[in-house]
C-alpha cells in the first residue's frame, strides 16, 4: 500500500475534470479515508466526481486492490484443488448458491462461499441459511478453512476483516446517492470475493425490473468490468447475463425457497432454476480444472444430482454448520406461517409480465425482507408462484399462494401480487433466460 502523501483536494480536483488517477493516488485516498485522515466529506467529493465521470478499469482494479488490502486476505493454499466462487448481483427468488455449492463441492471443486444477507426487495444466502434451524454463518477465519478443507464447501458471511474500507464506502455511498456506479458496485463485489482466498469466479449479473441493474446494456458495463478486474489480479472470470425480468423459480422467501432448493437438489424443481444452477454449476467445475469444458461440467452437474452426491453434500455441510438436517430429509416437518392465503387473478389471459421488484417488496411486507440492515427476518414467510410468464389464468384462479405470520398484511400482499401481473389474450415471446456470457476474449452471445 502507497505510503506516499498526496493533496485530497488536487485529487478530486482531478477526478472532477475527467482525468485518470493513479493507483498510488488511489491507494492514498481509500488508505487515508480508512486511517481517518480524509473526512467524509472530501470522500463524498471524491466518490460523486468518480459517479459522474466514471473510472476506467485501471483505476476500477486500483480502487479493487485498495479495499481489498484493507484487511485480510484469506490464503487456502494449504486447500487442494482450485478454489471457485459464484457470485450474483441479486434478484428475486435467487436460491441458486443453495444448489449449486453443493453439487460442485460434490464434484470434487472446493467452494469458499462468503455471502450477504438481503435488503430491499432481494433476499440474501445468509437469510435462507439461517432459516435452517442451528445453522451458523459467523465463524472464524480458522474454523472457515477448515470446514472447506474437511467438506469442499463453506457457506458463511462477511467478517470484520474482510475488506473493512469496503464496508466504510458503502455506507457512504448509500448516503450521498453514488451507489449505482457501475466500477464503484464492481470494486466493492470484487474486493470481497478476492478475499476469500479464491483462484477462479463464476458471476452472475441480472437485469430486468427485479434485477438491482435494471437495463440490459448497464448488465452488460457491470459485467465486463467485473470480468476485467478478475482477470487483472490473475484469476480466471466468467460472466453470465440472466434475465430477472420475473422471478427466479416458484418461491420467494427464505425457507420456501430452501425447500424449493431441496427438490432441486433431489432431482426436481422448476426448469428456470435448473437451466441457469446446470450453467453456473457446469463453469465452475470447467473453471475448476474438473471437466474439459462447460459442457462437461453441465453433465457432470447435472451426473451430481442424479446419484445424490449433491444432496448428501447439502446434508454433511448443514451438519457440518451446526443445523438441523432432520428438516433438509423431512421439510414438511418445518413449522408453517399462521397464516397461508391464496391469491386468486384479477381477470383471464396469458400472463405477459411480472412486475419481479414489486413481488420482491410484498415478500419484504410479509416479513422475509428488511427495509433496514437491523430489521429482522421471518423464516417462515413469502410466497409460491403456481404461474409464471406465459402461463395462462383464468378469473378467479389461483396464480400464488402467501405465507405470512402477519395476518395485517394479507390484504396489501393479495392486492400487491394481484397488481404485478399483466395479462393479455395474445401469449407473450418466450423469455430468454440466459442472453450473454463474458469472458476475458468479450461479449458473447449466449448458444451462439
Amino acid at each position: 500500500m502507497s505510503k506516499t502523501e498526496f493533496n485530497t483536494v488536487s485529487l478530486i480536483r482531478k477526478k472532477r475534470e475527467g482525468e485518470t488517477l493513479s493507483r498510488e493516488e488511489i491507494q492514498y485516498l481509500i488508505r487515508a479515508y480508512t486511517d481517518d485522515r480524509i473526512p467524509d466529506y472530501q470522500m463524498s467529493a471524491f466518490l460523486m466526481a468518480s459517479f459522474l465521470n466514471g473510472l476506467d478499469t485501471s483505476e476500477a482494479a486500483a480502487l479493487t486492490h485498495s479495499m481489498l488490502h484493507s484487511g485480510i486476505v484469506v490464503d487456502l493454499s494449504h486447500v487442494e484443488g482450485i478454489k471457485v466462487d459464484k457470485h450474483s448481483t441479486g434478484g428475486v427468488g435467487d436460491k441458486l448458491s443453495l444448489i449449486l455449492a453443493p453439487v460442485v463441492a460434490a464434484c470434487g471443486v472446493p467452494v469458499p462461499m462468503i455471502s450477504g444477507r438481503g435488503l430491499g426487495h432481494t433476499g440474501g444466502t445468509l437469510d435462507k441459511l439461517e432459516s435452517i434451524p442451528g445453522f451458523t454463518v459467523d465463524v472464524t477465519l480458522d474454523r472457515y478453512k477448515e470446514i472447506l478443507e474437511k467438506q469442499n464447501l463453506v457457506l458463511v458471511g462477511q467478517t470484520e476483516e474482510i475488506a473493512p474500507a469496503d464496508k466504510r464506502l458503502y455506507a457512504l455511498r448509500d448516503v450521498t446517492a453514488t451507489v449505482e456506479s457501475i466500477p464503484l458496485i464492481a470494486g466493492s463485489i470484487m474486493s470481497k470475493k478476492l478475499a476469500e482466498g479464491i483462484d477462479a469466479l463464476v458471476l452472475d449479473v441480472k437485469f430486468g425490473s427485479g434485477a438491482f441493474m435494471t437495463k440490459h446494456e448497464d448488465a452488460v458495463k457491470l459485467a465486463e468490468t467485473l470480468v476485467g478486474i478478475g482477470e487483472e489480479f490473475g484469476k480466471q472470470t466468467i460472466a453470465f447475463l440472466t434475465n430477472m425480468e420475473q422471478p427466479l423459480g416458484n418461491a420467494i422467501g427464505n425457507w420456501l425457497e430452501v425447500k424449493e432448493s431441496i427438490d432441486c437438489l433431489k432431482g426436481g424443481g422448476p426448469d428456470d432454476v435448473m437451466e441457469i444452477t446446470h450453467l453456473l454449476a457446469g463453469t465452475m467445475i470447467y473453471l475448476g480444472r474438473k471437466a474439459g469444458s462447460i459442457e462437461e461440467g453441465i453433465e457432470k452437474s447435472k451426473e451430481a444430482i442424479r446419484d445424490g452426491s449433491a444432496f448428501q453434500k447439502w446434508i454433511d455441510i448443514v451438519e457440518e454448520q451446526g443445523g438441523d438436517s432432520s428438516v433438509i430429509k423431512t421439510p414438511e416437518s418445518y413449522p408453517a406461517a399462521a397464516h397461508i392465503e391464496e391469491v386468486a387473478a384479477h381477470g383471464s389471459g396469458y400472463i405477459t409480465k411480472m412486475d419481479a421488484f414489486a413481488m420482491g417488496m410484498v415478500s419484504v411486507e410479509l416479513g422475509a425482507g428488511r427495509r433496514a440492515k437491523e430489521d429482522s427476518v421471518d423464516a417462515a414467510a413469502g410466497f409460491i408462484l403456481h404461474k409464471k410468464i406465459g402461463d395462462r389464468v383464468n378469473k378467479g384462479e389461483t396464480f400464488a399462494t402467501i405465507h405470512t405470520n402477519k395476518e395485517e398484511m394479507l390484504e396489501s400482499a393479495i392486492n400487491g401480487l394481484q397488481r404485478a401481473i399483466t395479462l393479455d389474450n395474445k401469449p407473450p415471446e418466450k423469455l430468454q433466460q440466459i442472453t450473454h456470457m463474458v469472458d476475458k476474449t468479450g461479449l458473447h452471445k449466449y448458444g451462439a
